[in-house]
């Protein structure tokens, strides 16, 4: 029997829970190009929430499209430009022969090299002369605007992992030359999106920055409790065995309601179950899962400074006070100096993340080894 929890993977269909607000929202912007920005920190669904908005839009405006570019592995503005026209096209293009046409008929100063899969349908790629596209680059980001304009459609590009445009070679020059060109598009609009959170707020929310102001920021919140105890039990009874009030409750409350690793404890949960999961199971599976992952907080934790490891212990104790005397003598943390410093480190690192006064760990996980484990 299939597993009835999906992480580390897009979510769909009845894996995707709650959201009902953010996803109607996005699917309003999406339909009237509005550009956005969707900012939280890692692994809190925001590709799921894109994928599931993004299939609802074009469902109800068949005039729309929705090009999805990913910059994992995008390092370079040549690899950005040849990644954004090569999605761009299959977006916008029903067959291979349309596809060359858009790159015939929407480049007059650039010449792409166009190279076909063994599956001609879905497999078309575009490249071009690095020098060249230096430039012409304009060309490239007015492409989706220009077929649109053309084929009177609607397109709207979501782009993840755009932090790592902050990673290019002068980033703030590039920054601005996008924002130049994607601030005066009427038929193509911008859904922007990255697991950085810290370098995502860097970008969007500075003033100095080239794209402050550029969209409507929506911050995603953690997934209600209420709505993840609903979806255990239903996505248990599916399968035949059943989950408690109880224990469902207890799965969010360990887990932080962080949307990954509520999946991820779900089913080893399930896994563990014949036909009732108790309180006590999911107990076993939370420390499985806790041990699963201690190698890799080991590897965390030993690139931390003595410093940052005395911060994250008071943090981890619920200190609230921890630039006061009596407690960074407590904890043997040097000066407040040497707070601000941790402090600023853990969120560049994606170990802590800080809305308003309120610091909190990325990944409730590793705050529950810390404090249980390492610390203890």
């Amino acid at each position: 029997m299939e597993a009835p929890f999906i992480f580390g993977k897009i979510a769909t269909e009845k894996n995707f829970t709650d959201r009902e607000k953010e996803t109607a929202d996005l699917v309003r912007y999406f339909k009237s190009l509005i550009n956005t920005i969707i900012i939280s920190p890692r692994r809190w669904g925001k590709s799921s929430l894109v994928n599931k908005a993004a299939d609802m839009a074009v469902e109800q405006e068949s005039m729309l499209r929705v090009c999805q570019i990913d910059l994992f592995n995008v390092r370079n503005e040549e690899h950005f430009y040849s990644l954004l026209a090569q999605k761009v096209i299959a977006a916008t293009s029903s067959h291979w022969e349309d596809a060359v046409g858009n790159i015939k008929n929407f480049f007059s100063h650039l010449v792409p090299k166009i190279s076909i899969g063994p599956d001609p349908c879905n497999e078309v790629s575009v490249d071009f002369d690095w020098e060249e596209t230096k430039r012409n680059p304009d060309e490239i980001l007015d492409l989706a605007e220009k077929i649109a304009q053309a084929k009177k459609l609607k397109i709207v590009i979501c782009i993840d992992e755009f932090q790592n445009i902050s990673e290019f070679e002068n980033p703030d020059y590039f920054q601005k030359r996008l924002r130049a060109h994607w601030q005066r598009h009427q038929n193509a609009a911008y859904c922007l999106y990255g697991s950085k959170r810290h370098m995502m707020m860097e970008v969007f929310t500075n003033p100095s920055k080239p794209f402050y102001k550029f969209g409507h920021i929506m911050f995603l919140e953690k997934i209600g409790t209420s709505h993840l105890v609903d979806f255990f039990r239903d996505r248990f009874e599916e399968t035949g065995k059943r989950i408690s009030r109880e224990a469902s409750q207890l799965i969010a409350t360990l887990v932080d309601n962080h949307p990954y690793y509520a999946q991820q404890l779900a089913q080893s949960a399930w896994l563990r179950t014949e036909h009732d999961c108790t309180e006590k199971i999911v107990q076993e599976a939370h420390q499985a899962l806790v041990g699963q992952l201690s190698l890799l907080f080991i590897t965390i934790t030993e690139a931390l400074t003595s410093q940052q490891l005395h911060y994250l212990k008071a943090l981890t104790a619920g200190e609230k006070a921890i630039s006061s005397t009596e407690t960074m003598h407590r904890y043997h943390i040097s000066s407040p100096t040497s707070v601000v410093r941790s402090k600023a480190a853990l969120v560049k690192n994606d170990i802590l993340d800080i809305v308003g006064r309120t610091v909190s760990f990325q990944d409730p996980i590793y705050a529950y080894w810390l404090k249980t484990r390492y610390f203890a």
